[in-house]
């Protein structure tokens, strides 16, 4: 009897459990729904944040893929974006003019400074320089000098702008949609679970507009490296030549050592060859067979 009595017990036990269970697991699906954006009109419901959530997360991995079909399909008039950049070495002769001509320039054109390095002989600049400039303010700058050395490089960075763009689009639309939300929310746990969403929204919209504002910063304005050395003297010479500088000089030693040479050969051949036909030819008088200077002897001698 005690035996049937403990096992009616632990079975009402085991359906009560069972059944809390099942309303626990219902009430929590409601609250997912909710937080999804299962928004009700006129006993519909519509679902529209968690649309958006899909088409976003389907943007970011057609981005994150590289899908250009995908992108250009959203953007089929999409304009290129570049990202220019440019090192330039220049030997001038007056390094305060040189300063001078970069400042124009920069007034001219609208750029700015970002940093510079002053040195005794020597000038090193990054310039930002509107993309719309970049060419015509690298054509002035040759004027400046001697180039030394010149370096361009463009990257495309199309995809990957308007990937940014239409992540960030969405990520605020969907902001929009959960603030809506939240003054629908009937219980705490609703509300709290809005709020953590809306949270990580604020995030990464901030995050994602830091990327994609650097991003356009550097398309608008382009980067130029340039570097100034001024004029090479004797006792700089060591400390302020380039690498290139320095190879050409030891070719320009060595042909000046094969020109000294060759200048050599020369004056023996046009003074050497002469000299010696002319001893030949005193020899052959004094001491050979005409024998004047033997002939001379003989008279002293008699």
């Amino acid at each position: 009897m005690k035996r049937k009595l403990l096992l009616l017990t632990l079975t009402a036990v085991l359906l009560f459990t069972m059944g809390c269970s099942k309303k626990s697991s219902v009430r929590e699906k409601e609250n997912y729904a909710f937080v999804q954006g299962r928004a009700y009109d006129d006993g519909n419901a519509v679902p529209r944040a968690a649309k958006a959530t899909a088409e976003s997360q389907a943007y970011e991995e057609a981005g994150a893929s590289g899908d250009s079909d995908s992108l250009s399909a959203n953007y089929p008039d999409a304009e290129r974006k570049l990202i220019k950049s440019a090192n330039i070495s220049i030997r001038v002769e007056d390094l305060a003019a040189a300063e001078d001509s970069v400042n124009t320039l920069l007034k001219k054109y609208d750029g700015y400074a970002a940093s510079s390095n002053i040195q005794e002989n020597s000038r090193y600049y990054s310039l930002r320089v509107p993309a719309n400039y970049y060419d015509v303010f690298l054509a002035e700058t040759g004027g400046m000098g001697r180039l030394i050395n010149r370096y361009e490089n463009t990257e495309d960075v199309t995809l990957r702008y308007y990937d940014l763009e239409g992540r960030l689009a969405n990520k605020k639309e969907l902001l929009k949609t959960f603030q809506a939300y939240l003054g629908k929310a009937k219980t705490i746990e609703e509300i709290l679970s809005v709020e953590a969403r809306i949270s990580d929204l604020q995030y990464e919209i901030e995050r994602t507009g830091i990327q994609f504002r650097n991003l356009a910063n550097n398309i608008d304005y382009a980067t130029i490296d340039l570097n100034l050395f001024g004029p090479v003297t004797s006792s700089m010479q060591s400390q302020n030549l380039t690498f290139g500088e320095r190879v050409k000089q030891l070719f320009g030693s060595f042909g000046d050592f094969l020109s000294t040479v060759a200048m050599i050969l020369l004056g023996i051949v046009i003074y050497g060859i002469p000299i010696i036909l002319l001893l030949g030819l005193l020899f052959l008088i004094f001491f050979g067979k005409i024998g004047l200077a033997k002939k001379l002897w003989r008279l002293i001698k008699s």
